[in-house]
């Protein structure tokens, strides 16, 4: 009898054999049911909610994410692969593949009598010589060649959406990336504003240097396409100010009441004025043009005296969409009128409104030096656009952890293959049981060249001894996912993330460990001892 049910009698127990085929049999589980997503020519899962809604995705980080998971174990190898997601922006369906591989294989000499502690050491073993592997394998290159991050955005991309949209995607992420990247800053992806419009088709998806506004004029009469425009960032009150306290205003009279209005409506008329000179100052030609965007209110005479003037005038525009402006136009923000000069404002070859249905966009674009940019992706529905906005996020990521890291990795299961055969030439090299585990690790390695091969629809043996052979002869190879054939990845332009990489070596091998270690799972506690008093 466990000792934990003298301690509590409700409790539940899964001992020894039985806690370790459960967590191995959840890992295979788990496997199972992503094995056929890996890859540019993996298959999808629809997803379906309780309310009926309908999501399409082969993205591993999504799946985990929108599945109901309530194993355990399946549980935590999920928020293992999410964490890999956050860290790395990739690898999330290899973290899961890789780790219920490493159960599988130790499953075969658990069912012999070796002890886990001594696969486990193993595994260490095998961790610490793929890792080294991966520093000798990693390929310096220059990160802020356009081509090079071309070709990382797109085998990141087609592993996600259909190739045709992946590749259309390819140039835009690219091109974001290196419009806010600053020499000697990190990169703050947040200066990517990613738009959407439920409008056209996907393939309308466009990159704006510049910004787009969700609003648009609040008047009728005020421009709606201005070249060449002037743009003041402003964080002003152009409306009548109501005070911070509770307070009230008496009057006597009806006359007294105007005087109080009138006076109020003479500050803001004041500021409205001096915005108006300092445009009239600027636009000394006909061709120039003013556009005004406040993150306060504007009232309707504002707005009218700023129409009469010929300037474009946005009110209540985003606090984030305020340091965006900044960097994409130039200029400063400014939070009063007084002493404004022309070196607080921006420049913008264009500015113009879109108006879809009842929403008004508007598009700043034309600008100079750009820090800041804008992805309008476009959609017939939805879930198209959720999709496009998932794959574009990842997209993000590794072109960033690309050019952060300054090396790449070869794809297509490259790696994988040279690391397991080269795990077994060191297996040799480890003394006592301990290569049980090593032995486990490099034969686990070969699950992501076994399924790109096996999700082309080829066969997984023939494709894994071309790629030893090829291996052996001293080349680096890949599965070309298209013929079945080896290929050079590097030549293809097939590259993964350095970091995504490490990252998946690492976190497979010790959460794997850990559940070998496994040998009671106990469900016990308040909670069940407050159900049953309940009941």
């Amino acid at each position: 009898m466990a000792s934990v049910k003298s301690l509590n009698p409700s409790s539940e127990v899964v001992r020894r054999a039985d806690a370790l085929n459960v967590n191995i049999n959840a890992g295979k589980a788990l496997q199972g049911i992503l094995k056929t997503n890996l890859g540019p020519k993996g298959t999808l899962k629809m997803l379906v909610s309780g309310g009926g809604d309908i999501k399409l995705t082969k993205d591993g980080s999504v799946l985990l994410q929108e599945m109901h998971i309530q194993n355990p174990t399946a549980a935590l190898i999920a928020r293992t692969a999410a964490a890999q997601d956050d860290i790395s922006g990739d690898g999330t369906t290899s973290n899961v593949l890789l780790i219920g591989e490493l159960l599988r294989q130790c499953e075969r000499f658990l069912s012999e009598g070796v002890h886990p502690r001594v696969l486990v050491e193993g595994l260490e073993l095998g961790k610490k010589k793929a890792l080294e592997l991966l520093e000798k394998y990693k390929i310096k290159k220059d990160t802020t060649d356009r081509e090079l991050l071309l070709n990382v955005a797109r085998t990141s991309l087609r592993s996600k959406i259909d190739p045709e949209l992946a590749d259309s995607l390819t140039e835009m992420i690219t091109d974001s990336v290196l419009t806010i990247r600053r020499p000697n800053q990190p990169i703050d992806l947040f200066m990517v504003e990613i738009m959407h419009m439920v409008h056209k088709t996907s393939a309308e998806t466009q990159f704006i240097k510049g910004l787009v506004l969700d609003h648009g004029a609040r008047h009728p009469d005020m421009p709606k396409r201005l070249e060449n425009a002037f743009i003041l960032t402003c964080n002003v009150n152009f409306e009548m100010e109501k005070t911070e306290t509770n307070s009230a205003f008496t009057y006597a009279t009806a006359e007294e009441r105007e005087n109080l209005a009138e006076s109020e409506h003479r500050v803001v008329d004041d500021r409205v004025k001096k915005v108006i000179e300092l445009k009239n100052l600027v636009c000394d030609t006909p061709d120039k043009k003013f556009v005004v965007i406040n993150q306060k209110g504007i009232d309707p005479f504002a707005l009218d005296m700023f129409a009469r003037a010929g300037i474009l005038a946005l009110r209540r525009a985003k606090r984030r969409n305020m340091e965006r402006l900044m960097l994409a136009c130039g200029g400063e923000a400014v939070n009063t009128v007084d002493d404004m000069t022309p070196k607080v404002l921006g420049f913008a070859g264009l500015v113009y409104e879109q108006v879809l249905g009842e929403e008004k966009y508007t598009f700043v674009e034309g600008v100079k030096n750009p820090f800041s940019c804008t992805l309008l992706i476009k959609g017939p529905n939805q879930h198209t656009i959720t999709q496009i906005k998932d794959a574009i996020r990842d997209g993000l990521r590794a072109v960033k952890h690309t050019i952060e890291d300054g090396c790449v990795v070869p794809g297509a299961g490259a790696f994988e293959v040279a690391c397991s055969v080269a795990m077994n030439k060191y297996k040799d090299q480890v003394t006592g049981r301990a290569k049980l585990g090593v032995q486990a690790f490099a034969d686990a390695l070969l699950v992501i060249p076994k399924t790109l091969a096996e999700n082309s629809g080829y066969d997984t043996q023939d494709s894994i001894i071309k790629l030893q052979e090829g291996i052996n002869a001293g080349h680096v190879v890949g599965i070309d996912v298209y013929t079945g054939e080896p290929m050079d990845p590097d030549a293809e332009g097939i590259y993964d993330i350095y970091r995504a990489k490490r990252q998946l070596l690492n976190s497979s091998s010790v959460i794997a460990s850990q559940l070998l270690l496994v040998d009671e799972i106990i469900k016990a506690g308040k909670q069940m001892k407050k159900i049953e008093e309940d009941a």
